[in-house]
């Protein structure tokens, strides 16, 4: 399969490196308004064909596949314009700008016979591939609460990137930063949900004023409460203040519960005290500490095969969606879970919407 990316903006060497690396289809070519990202990009990546309108680009390499790595209010217009010409699409989270826009995009790829996929690529770290298996197995029996965090560095490339331009695409969101990023953890637990899911949301900024109106505007903590029609419940953090900063979930079950740290990539399950009084406290640490141990073994040999880099996550994703794309496997991130990560996202910014 031929490939070209739209946008070669820091994410599209993400997905440039593991496309190389799952050796699935060729990358050929690279699109940009801005030339010179399109050229530079290239340049990385062994002379591609650049362009600055993604529909020639299409036409001229006849492609097979379009990467959209663009900012998200133009991802239905791109999207559906490169389903339509026959190609399958992957896309850049957030998948649409609300919920009418993943709709729109969906129904295109449905009425095309096109495979669409989203960069969901947490869903695919080792922890959350091994959460999916216990829970389709029914070790942790029903599933009754999920708490999970997710935090974002101000101070990190893209922070600061985001904090300096108050013309940065983020400042046009909806829900800003968060709408940004919510994705990667509405992503894990819609899978646990049951529709429909009403939403309480609070949000506020704890930096210091820095002046511009704009970037002021933008809140960096978050919290939310999700419950569905069943009465499970989803408590989230995402922030940037909360030091370390982390990435984790706890998942309560009737039968068992289990702890995730996506940046450690470890999964164990909680502690329990089965001995009587004092005695009986006095275990608990040390069975942990053999869980952990057990994770850093696992971890370590996933190293020394060359499976433990950052966007391992997204090589097992990329390599699932062109399995799809083959007719040799379901789409890896279902078209209804798509749905309704955008639905739960327009329920947040409605949520957070100023009050008269």
């Amino acid at each position: 399969m031929r490939v070209g990316i739209v946008g070669c903006g820091k994410i599209a060497d993400g997905h440039a490196e593991q496309l190389r690396a799952i050796g699935r289809a060729q990358l050929v070519a690279a699109c940009d308004r801005e030339p010179l990202m399109a050229e530079q990009f290239s340049q990385r990546w062994g002379g591609l064909a650049q362009y600055a309108d993604m529909a020639e680009m299409v036409l001229a390499e006849r492609l097979d596949v379009v990467h959209v790595a663009t900012p998200p209010d133009s991802h239905v217009a791109l999207a559906c314009s490169a389903l339509e010409m026959g190609c399958h699409v992957f896309v850049e989270k957030p998948f649409a700008m609300d919920g009418a826009g993943a709709r729109r995009i969906i129904d295109c790829a449905n009425a095309v016979g096109r495979k669409v996929g989203v960069n969901y690529l947490y869903n695919f770290e080792t922890p959350a591939l091994e959460l999916g298996r216990l829970l389709a197995d029914g070790d942790l029996g029903e599933v009754v609460h999920v708490e999970t965090c997710y935090g974002y560095n101000l101070a990190g490339d893209y922070g600061i990137a985001v904090m300096s331009d108050p013309a940065h695409w983020v400042h046009r969101l909806p829900g800003k930063l968060f709408h940004n990023v919510i994705d990667h953890v509405l992503a894990k637990v819609v899978p646990m949900l049951a529709e429909p899911v009403v939403v309480w949301a609070d949000a506020r900024r704890m930096r210091p004023a820095s002046g511009d109106a704009v970037v002021d505007a933008m809140p960096d903590e978050l919290k939310l409460l999700l419950r569905d029609r069943d009465g499970r419940t989803v408590s989230v953090m995402v922030g940037s203040h909360a030091r370390p900063i982390g990435h984790a979930m706890k998942v309560y079950g009737t039968r068992d519960t289990v702890e995730l740290d996506y940046a450690a990539r470890t999964l164990v399950r909680s502690a329990r005290q089965d001995q009587p009084s004092a005695v009986g406290r006095l275990f608990p640490a040390w069975v942990q500490a053999w869980r952990f141990a057990r994770c850093g073994m696992r971890n370590l040999g996933a190293f020394g095969r060359h499976e433990f880099h950052y966007f391992q996550c997204m090589r097992v994703l990329l390599d699932r969606f062109y399995d799809a794309i083959e007719g040799r496997g379901d789409d890896p991130v279902p078209q209804a879970e798509i749905l309704r990560v955008a639905a739960i996202i327009d329920g947040i910014v409605d949520a957070l919407a100023p009050r008269p």
